[in-house]
């Protein structure tokens, strides 16, 4: 059994409702996971679907993250692909990027 939290606190949840720009940063990585899971992931080799997560979205594009320059390549290779692949599920070219990841 968890014990309550501490007098004070606020959830998670309750923090990011209550603040617009939290409430806007929740909607924007929802929105990237969507993107991601319902049209980018289906699309990639099995072998790099756990080596890609979707990064950033804001106005000026969406980016893809890379575990590695190895993986980066073959993303950029696909752009053109998944570009055509969002565009025909309802989200426009949004100037897709791949970044690596750095290391820990």
């Amino acid at each position: 059994m968890s014990a309550p939290p501490p007098l004070g606190t606020v959830a998670l949840a309750d923090a990011l409702g209550a603040s617009e720009p939290l409430s806007h940063l929740l909607a924007r990585v929802r929105a990237a996971r969507a993107r991601f899971d319902g049209v980018v992931a289906p699309l990639l080799p099995e072998s790099l679907r756990a080596a890609v997560r979707p990064g950033p979205l804001d106005d000026k594009g969406w980016v893809l993250l890379a575990d590695s320059p190895a993986v980066a390549a073959k993303l950029r290779q696909l752009l053109p692909q998944l570009n055509a692949a969002l565009a025909a599920a309802g989200w426009p070219d949004a100037s897709l990027k791949v970044k690596v990841l750095p290391r820990a």
